[in-house]
């Protein structure tokens, strides 16, 4: 698994590139920003699946988020990681006369993959990304010391994520081979933490699992921002904020692909390998 560590600056027209020739987030939406368990639902299009999430609560979140007057403003982040997706599509030497882009999903991950992997041509090709579990760590470690100190007990403000691990277990599961997973973290720096999540709110990215808390306490809130600055703070005054992304490519199987040989067909076993080491090891020593 291959592993970078990058940072967007919301406070200055500043990002250092991952690599060539992957675009950089555009100058207009860096500018300074002024200062904001799991149930099963009826509606579940998997009747034997937990459902974390209050799906209804996600779709007012994002048609929220779509109705303010500069919704583009919070694509800052959505445009950069499309900028990867695409340097990655650069990466596979071929050449593909039709691509479909599918947008953002809503939740659901292995129902969309199996759709997915159905319209996908022999020997085509899915590449997506998704938050990792890491991301937003400061602001969750934040505000659970925060709330511990002045509620006695946290709850989580942050919606869960995938782990890694599991990813390839969904496209595996999808039908999808030669499959490959690697991990980026985005690091974006913001005045302060009500910045941070007044911009998750304008991205309809705000919590919504069941087991969410309605209301936090205004103390607890500006505990919170207290012990984030506290904790992570820059030495220009601003606090960062990681994102770190999972970048998902699958095959549709092909006879044309290359695959492994069956089991026991192996003409020389692991011992055997061991051996031819020693011998080569002798023979480099006479000489």
């Amino acid at each position: 698994m291959a592993s970078s560590k990058e940072m967007l600056w919301r406070t200055r027209l500043w990002l250092r590139p991952r690599r060539p020739p992957t675009a950089g987030v555009p100058a207009k939406n860096l500018g300074l920003r002024k200062a904001h368990s799991g149930v099963s639902t009826p509606g579940s299009t998997s009747p034997g699946a937990l459902n974390i999430f209050d799906r209804d609560l996600k779709r007012k979140q994002k048609n929220w988020a779509a109705r303010q007057p500069e919704p583009m403003k919070f694509d800052y982040l959505k445009e950069e990681v499309g900028s990867r997706i695409a340097d990655r599509v650069y990466d596979i030497a071929r050449d593909f006369p039709l691509a479909l882009n599918v947008g953002c999903g809503r939740g659901y991950i292995a129902q969309h993959l199996n759709k997915i992997h159905y319209v996908l041509k022999p020997d085509g090709v899915f590449i997506g990304s998704m938050f990792g579990g890491d991301t937003l760590y400061e602001l969750r470690c934040s505000l659970q010391l925060a709330e511990t100190e002045r509620e006695g007990g946290f709850s989580p403000h942050v919606s869960p994520f995938t782990a890694v691990n599991d990813l390839g277990h969904l496209l595996g599961k999808a039908g999808f081979n030669t499959l490959t997973v690697d991990t980026d973290e985005i690091q974006v720096n913001y005045p302060g933490m009500f910045e941070l999540m007044e911009d998750l709110q304008g991205m309809g990215e705000s919590n919504c699992a069941w087991n969410r808390k309605a209301l936090l306490h205004r103390d607890t809130m500006l505990a919170a921002a207290a012990v984030y600055g506290e904790m992570y703070r820059n030495e220009d005054g601003s606090v960062p904020a990681t994102y770190q992304i999972y970048y998902m490519i699958g095959w549709k199987y092909h006879d044309s692909q290359a695959r492994p040989a069956e089991r026991g067909s192996a003409t020389m076993s692991f011992g055997e390998l061991g051996k031819i080491n020693n011998l080569t090891s002798l023979r480099k020593k006479s000489k």
